[in-house]
């Protein structure tokens, strides 16, 4: 039975999508309080900043040069020279800022964020919404069919910004539609715990490869006895802490340490590793539920010198 989901387990999500389509969760706008890396990248300002000061330089530079013959020939050459330095120094910025525009999807893009497992767009979403930097690109994918039917169906879909494609973060045979060292963030939200224990090292090594330096992977799961966990009935246990609902859909249930050794493994350096514990409380059904949730923020080591 737990191979039936494994080798199913697209079906039951596809499935589980079919059912509910974009009506189960709800647009999760408070990302940008526990993850402030997904607002307008403040780098980005930063850069822009530096090249509109360059670009003044170089114009009052040439201002001096007009001057009705004030200037020595020496320092019209010193001034030449300094207008081909920033001219130069501009260039180099910008190039640094982009890749050729012949190249993969959100090529030209300065700040790249990829969602794995993105279902309806209820991450994905709020960002685009959110964030207004012209440099964003969004990649999202998503085990099932249907649920990236659904999201690119959705009105607030811009290919211009957004890719949206179908991909098994499980299988190491199809490549992810970027190349190594060009994403900024990635993105886990209840979606690692879906994968079986055993293939999760591999695509977390997969993913950090995907990363620039210093970019980060940001993550949100279910923690060790949650109030999910605990609520399963017996025959529902297919391994330690790894469970199948009703509906075929899986689920694994973490600890910090775990979630650690996942990432450290994979070479990446921990920046936030927390548990999240909330009493939620449905007045109509008049149920107290005790959640457990954990909260990880893992970055590739920056390149030398680059901080």
């Amino acid at each position: 039975m737990p191979v039936d989901y494994e080798i199913n387990a697209h079906k039951y999500w596809d499935d589980f999508y079919k059912i509910h389509e974009n009506g189960f969760f709800k647009d999760r706008h408070w990302l940008f309080t526990e993850f402030p890396e997904l607002r307008p990248s403040q780098k980005q300002n930063h850069l822009k900043d530096l090249l509109s000061e360059d670009k003044s330089e170089i114009l009052e530079c040439r201002s001096s040069e007009v001057g009705a013959g004030l200037i020595t020939g020496e320092q019209h050459v010193r001034s030449s020279d300094s207008i081909r330095f920033l001219e130069k120094t501009v260039t180099q910025k910008l190039s640094d800022l982009q890749l050729s525009a012949d190249g993969f999807p959100g090529s030209s893009a300065t700040y790249r964020i990829l969602e794995v497992g993105c279902g309806v767009g209820n991450t994905v979403f709020p960002i685009l919404q959110t964030n207004n930097d012209p440099g964003l690109f969004v990649y999202c994918c998503d085990f099932s069919s249907t649920a990236i039917d659904l999201l690119q169906a959705n009105s607030a879909y811009d290919p211009s910004r957004c890719l949206a494609f179908v991909h098994d973060l499980c299988d190491e045979e199809k490549s992810y539609p970027v190349p190594e060292n060009t994403l900024d963030i990635i993105i886990f939200i209840f979606v690692l715990s879906a994968v079986v224990p055993d293939k999760m090292q591999n695509a977390i090594n997969r993913l950090s490869r995907l990363l620039k330096p210093g970019g980060m992977i940001l993550l949100r799961d279910y923690g060790r006895h949650d109030m999910a966990q605990l609520r399963f009935k017996k025959g529902q246990c297919l391994s330690d802490n790894f469970y199948v609902r009703g509906d075929g859909t899986r689920v694994y249930f973490f600890t910090q340490d775990e979630l650690d050794t996942l990432f450290t493994t994979a070479g990446l350096e921990k920046v936030q590793n927390l548990v999240d514990r909330r009493l939620q409380v449905n007045r109509g059904k008049q149920l107290t539920m005790y959640r457990v949730w954990i909260q990880c923020k893992y970055r590739k080591p920056p390149l030398p010198g680059t901080g």
